[in-house]
């Protein structure tokens, strides 16, 4: 087994941040000081990004956002890796840290239910329930979850629509109150949560942790799912 030094640190959280324009310096600085390379995206509505580094000093930088007690929660997923897979370090303000068109969403405060791994199972298998993959139609092509729906979009920002088009008589939304969502890392699904609870539905369920945190859970003679969870490398 090759030495593996390296960790990388997946992150997201969605909270107010008004003022992210001026975390943008003090963040890179902080990353530069411990030689963390990656991507770390700003907006009003949060924090998104992976970063990879030594161990420690990934570590000094999850502090770093951690010591704002909007943050104090923030989960990451890791991984080891023999070396970093990133170049150089970038931290970038935009109007949304997952891009859906709609920036006065307000996903800190309007998001859909959590729905822990080990009670997803029992959700998508209510008949009343629409099991919906936010994924893009390539990822969904891959693996999904049985009885999710495929919204074929190429990207994210593209769901809006299908759910405008979905909500139309005869679509697979119409006159529906219980809608169940999930991606790879959960990003996606939560705001898409918050989306559809705009759009005036009543129960609007995410899968907390993403479809990563399921296969982590859920015993595979249990699993729901089928196939594999396409996630970007490198």
């Amino acid at each position: 087994m090759p030495e593996q030094p390296y960790l990388t640190a997946a992150l997201y959280q969605f909270i107010d941040l008004p003022e992210y324009a001026d975390w943008r310096e003090p963040l890179q600085a902080v990353c530069d000081q411990h030689n963390v390379k990656g991507l770390l995206l700003l907006a009003h509505e949060g924090v998104n990004g992976t970063i990879a580094g030594l161990p420690q000093d990934v570590q000094a930088v999850l502090d770093w956002l951690r010591r704002d007690p909007r943050l104090a929660r923030l989960e990451h997923k890791q991984a080891r890796a023999a070396r970093n897979p990133f170049y150089r370090m970038r931290v970038r303000l935009k109007r949304e840290i997952v891009t859906l068109g709609v920036p006065e969403l307000n996903p800190a405060r309007n998001a859909g239910q959590y729905v822990k791994p080990e009670d997803w199972n029992t959700l998508i298998s209510d008949p009343e329930v629409v099991v919906v993959d936010t994924r893009n139609d390539y990822e969904v092509g891959i693996g999904s979850f049985a009885r999710a729906l495929n919204p074929h979009t190429k990207s994210f920002a593209e769901f809006p629509q299908w759910v405008a088009e979905q909500s139309e008589p005869g679509g697979a939304l119409h006159g529906k109150h219980r809608v169940a969502m999930f991606c790879t890392g959960g990003i996606r699904c939560e705001k898409s949560t918050a989306y559809l609870k705009s759009q005036g539905f009543d129960e609007v369920y995410h899968l907390q942790g993403g479809i990563l945190k399921y296969l982590e859970t859920v015993p595979r003679e249990d699993s729901l799912w089928w196939g594999e969870c396409f996630v970007f490398d490198e």
